[in-house]
């Protein structure tokens, strides 16, 4: 088991856990709990990710990569309008809300 990476909180641990998971490469979350004992313990405790296979370690760092770059990259904010039922969807989302058809492709 290899450490991937040191999360801010047990949120973005988890967002992270699951996008790995997405993706086949099995991971934990250890020290999850110990942010509730802030000020009492370096600042250095906390969520951290471990990859369980360590042929992952490499795969795992890719993805960590892609997932903090996506959080960087700004929303889309064009809300679209549903082929199938009319109803306005924000941009962020491909799947409508209402009734779950994908957005319609574009062409761009």
């Amino acid at each position: 088991m290899q450490r991937l990476y040191q999360a801010r909180d047990r949120i973005e641990a988890q967002l992270l856990l699951d996008f790995l998971d997405r993706h086949l490469v099995e991971a934990v979350i250890l020290g999850d709990f110990l942010s509730g004992a802030a000020g009492g313990l370096p600042a250095d405790i906390g969520p951290t990710l471990w990859v369980v296979e360590d042929e992952d370690l490499e795969r795992g760092r890719e993805l960590l990569g892609r997932f903090q770059a996506d959080a960087r990259r700004p929303s889309n904010t064009v809300t679209w309008h549903c082929s199938a039922c009319g109803e306005s969807v924000d941009g962020d989302f491909d799947l409508c809300w209402n009734c779950g058809q994908p957005r319609a492709e574009t062409g761009l």
